[in-house]
């Protein structure tokens, strides 16, 4: 280890923050401070237990300081402040949460640190962003990520992770898409994946969560069910695709799921993301979906996803960052999607219903309404999206 060790603050303690506190400790180069809310008193008085395939099972495991709130960690310089809480800012923003370390008496006796949002969703930096640029302290320094883990908070201190986690970090640069080259000091040298622009990445990212996270929500069901082959003589598992109604997702839920994809891939091109390995290339579509079926299909798996889960829970979910986001994305750039329409229906429904509980018959009728476009509104191909003009 070189250096002194740094403090680096970790807000949100669900499954990702967990998993990243862990991380964080792990590597001994920093002391983690991490702010629990809702499982403080049982974190604080039995520690956490994780259930790793990768890490192994931990039982009590605890960062070397646990806080219940921003304000209570207020009290230090941090060279960094993780964020892994969900984007929800219809329901609070990012601002809202940090406001202890944005306002004084914090501005006025430590630097600011450098913020790394690991979070679903499109623009989920901007609100701080603009919180930032209006302390007149320097420019704002903001990292973002796409995340890609598998892990699920089973109780309010049992975390289960599989062997699954990829990050992609980047400096976030506000309303620019188009630089790929890092200056000096953005080099990282970790075996992080670290990417010049990375709100492409995040883009990326967020085709998974449009096609795969919003039809698990949709017809409330692991994505297993979708991509699970039925087990084999000897073994047992269960959902799996039932042979009577595997014909019926390759003729119809596929078919929806890729032409959603096709759309979102033509927004990027319009945006400026190329058809190239360090862009967006056209293979993203099918490789977002062999992602998916490599993660689910295992005989092992047992994941939900993070919208299914909250919507089970009737918790708030990220709906305004993973598709409102997209909606607004693609009407800022003039285009008129045929499964425009879709989003925008699912966005307005459930930002009302799920804040409240989980409702079927509301879950029935979005299902129904991802059926009735698929023949019509979700046939054409990317190539057919049009200009949407001035109406």
């Amino acid at each position: 280890m070189s250096g002194p060790t740094k403090d680096v603050l970790l807000v949100g303690f669900g499954a990702v923050g967990v998993i990243y506190s862990l991380i964080l400790k792990r590597s001994g180069l920093v002391n983690v401070t991490s702010v629990a809310r809702s499982n403080y008193e049982i974190v604080q008085s039995q520690g956490i237990d994780i259930k790793s395939r990768k890490y192994g099972n931990i039982d009590g495991w605890r960062p070397n300081r646990l806080v219940n709130s921003v304000s209570d960690a207020a009290d230090r310089a941090y060279s960094h402040v993780l964020i892994t809480t969900k984007a929800i800012p219809d329901v609070k923003t990012t601002s809202s949460i940090l406001a202890p370390l944005l306002s004084a008496p914090y501005i006025e006796k430590y630097p600011q640190p450098t913020y790394v949002l690991l979070q679903n969703g499109l623009n989920v930096e901007v609100d701080l962003y603009h919180s930032l640029r209006s302390l007149n302290i320097g420019p704002p320094k903001i990292v973002s990520a796409a995340v890609y883990i598998g892990t699920n908070l089973l109780a309010p201190n049992v975390v289960e992770h599989n062997h699954f986690g990829r990050l992609a970090l980047g400096v976030y640069r506000h309303n620019d898409y188009t630089t790929t080259v890092n200056t000096p000091e953005e080099d990282g040298g970790s075996t992080i994946q670290i990417v010049p622009e990375v709100q492409r990445m995040k883009f990326r990212k967020n085709l998974w969560n449009v096609a795969f996270a919003s039809f698990a929500t949709l017809t409330n069901h692991p994505l297993s069910a979708l991509l699970r082959p039925p087990p084999p003589p000897g073994m047992s598992y269960s959902p799996f695709v039932a042979p009577a109604t595997a014909e019926y997702i390759e003729k119809y839920t596929f078919p929806t799921i890729r032409a959603l994809l096709q759309e979102l891939i033509a927004l990027g091109r319009v945006i400026g993301f190329s058809d190239a390995a360090d862009g967006l290339p056209s293979s993203a579509l099918e490789e977002t979906i062999e992602l998916a079926r490599s993660f689910h299909a295992e005989p092992d798996s047992n994941h939900i996803t993070s919208m299914l889960l909250d919507a089970r829970m009737g918790r708030p979910i990220e709906v305004e960052v993973i598709l409102g986001e997209v909606v607004r994305m693609a009407e800022n750039a003039v285009l008129r999607f045929r499964g425009l329409k879709f989003c925008t229906r699912y966005y307005l429904s459930s930002r009302t219903r799920f804040c409240d509980s989980y409702n079927q018959a509301a879950i029935n009728q979005l299902t129904f309404m991802v059926m009735s476009h698929t023949d019509t509104a979700f046939s054409k191909s990317h190539s057919e999206v049009e200009p949407s003009g001035n109406r």
